[in-house]
């Protein structure tokens, strides 16, 4: 099976969006740059960040989510982002009504169910967990091999945490850094 993977752009003071769910310049670094790091070209970065996050991009087979992220983007129009193959929405609500039963996303109730369908369903490719609620509840059940953070120049004092609402030490080892422009990329292992 793949590894699981925690990710997210965060903060210098480790947040993920402020107070009202707003991501501020958290994600100017994807279009600082000159290279497309996407089809679309409307993701440019630095060299650097795409050596870095390409790969890892197409690595990805299925991201892990709440349903709050799910509703804030409105389900990426049942079409989940960068490629992915599918979306695993954490939730105790149903899918939203009129919601089309073949897009390839999948709600299920609690972070364990939700790593398990996830890596069933991505094989040997990496399952990632957005941060976040979601993320730090699968960080302190022990379901995550890597953290991965894009770490920009900004302090937002308050807002979402990284690591949600985790209040136990956890350690992590080995750590990778490449500097990109406006992006320190780190990458751990968690600690066993």
């Amino acid at each position: 099976m793949g590894k699981v993977v925690m990710y997210s752009s965060v903060s210098a003071d480790g947040f993920i969006a402020d107070e009202s769910d707003q991501p501020g310049s958290l994600f100017d670094w994807l279009t600082s740059g000159d290279v497309p790091l996407d089809e679309s070209g409307a993701l440019k970065v630095s060299q650097q960040s795409y050596d870095y996050t390409r790969p890892y991009w197409d690595e990805i087979g299925v991201t892990i989510v709440g349903r709050h992220v799910f509703d804030l983007t409105d389900g990426w129009d049942g079409k989940p982002p960068s490629g992915i193959d599918h979306v695993v929405v954490v939730t105790h609500r149903p899918a939203p009504e009129g919601w089309d039963p073949e897009a390839p996303f999948h709600f299920v109730d609690g972070v364990k169910t939700a790593v398990a369908k996830a890596q069933e369903l991505a094989g040997d490719r990496i399952v990632e967990v957005a941060a976040g609620e979601v993320g730090g509840q699968a960080f302190a059940a022990g379901l995550i091999d890597e953290v991965r953070m894009d770490v920009v120049p900004a302090v937002f004092g308050s807002g979402k945490r990284y690591f949600g609402s985790v209040n136990a030490p956890h350690l992590l080892e080995n750590p990778d850094v490449v500097q990109g422009d406006r992006v320190l990329h780190l990458r751990y292992q968690v600690r066993r």
